[in-house]
């Protein structure tokens, strides 16, 4: 069984003079019902943020070329005053934030769940200034499946809680931001899809370096070869990722990292 491996994560723009977050309406083409095609991916606005797709990518030097190509697209369409900015958190100015178009103030789309759970995620609360980007990760290991079959549901229910310790518990380790939380990114945060399941736990940090993109797909494939071989870390470690994730606890995480092999050095 194979996997493909693709990511939509988000970045904010920022006034090269003034260092101040700037809205990417009007700066970003396409939007989530009709991304903006480009050479790799797409790309589109999303909320105050600017947002990229990339094409599903089977080994991990696509992954990297596929992120290269288009952040460069995407970086390519900003005005040059502007610069993409690798922030999980954005603080925008309160009367700046109430001139913008009501869609770009809007917090949520389609509602997450929580595979310890089962159910959908509460929608965050809205906050006047504040807003996060997400670096969420795609795994890919069947077609159109129905995302309402319970079946499906458990097998990204399952793949969910092992990515927990192959991908939540390193980016507690290495993602210096904690407020994001405050609005999304628990433990066990996906939706499932067609093709297999969208984890949303992480932010952005990972597009920081390509060290962290080539640990993302590393890890990514890592736990799914180990529920192909038949190995559950969450069988065998029950709800502690969980518990470490939501505490933001870095040093458990490093412990139990260290414990279970899961690689999180650059």
């Amino acid at each position: 069984m194979s996997l493909l491996v693709g990511a939509d994560p988000e970045l904010f723009v920022r006034d090269r003079k003034t260092n101040a977050f700037i809205s990417g309406y009007g700066l970003i083409p396409g939007t989530k019902k009709a991304p903006y095609a480009v050479d790799l991916g797409a790309i589109q606005l999303d909320g105050m943020a600017a947002e990229f797709n990339i094409n599903p990518a089977a080994n991990e030097q696509s992954f990297l070329i596929n992120i290269d190509a288009v952040m460069s697209q995407l970086r390519g369409l900003i005005p040059k005053k502007y610069k993409l900015d690798i922030s999980a958190v954005a603080e925008f100015d309160e009367k700046y934030m109430a001139d913008q178009p009501e869609e770009c103030k809007m917090l949520g789309c389609d509602p997450d769940f929580n595979a310890y759970t089962g159910y959908p995620n509460p929608s965050p609360n809205q906050h006047p200034t504040m807003r996060t980007a997400a670096g969420h990760v795609h795994l890919g290991w069947t077609n159109g499946q129905d995302v309402h079959d319970p079946a499906h549901f458990s097998s990204c229910i399952t793949m969910i809680k092992e990515l927990d310790f192959y991908l939540g518990l390193p980016s507690v380790i290495l993602d210096k931001d904690t407020k994001r939380k405050e609005m999304y990114g628990m433990a066990g945060a996906f939706r499932p899809k067609p093709y297999g399941c969208e984890y949303r736990v992480l932010s952005n940090f990972w597009l920081q370096s390509e060290s962290l993109m080539r640990l993302i797909y590393r890890n990514t494939n890592a736990a799914f070869d180990a529920l192909v071989s038949g190995k559950r870390l969450f069988e065998e470690h029950g709800e502690s990722a969980k518990e470490i994730i939501n505490s933001n606890d870095k040093k458990a995480a490093k412990s139990l990292c260290i414990e279970l092999g899961i690689g999180w050095t650059l």
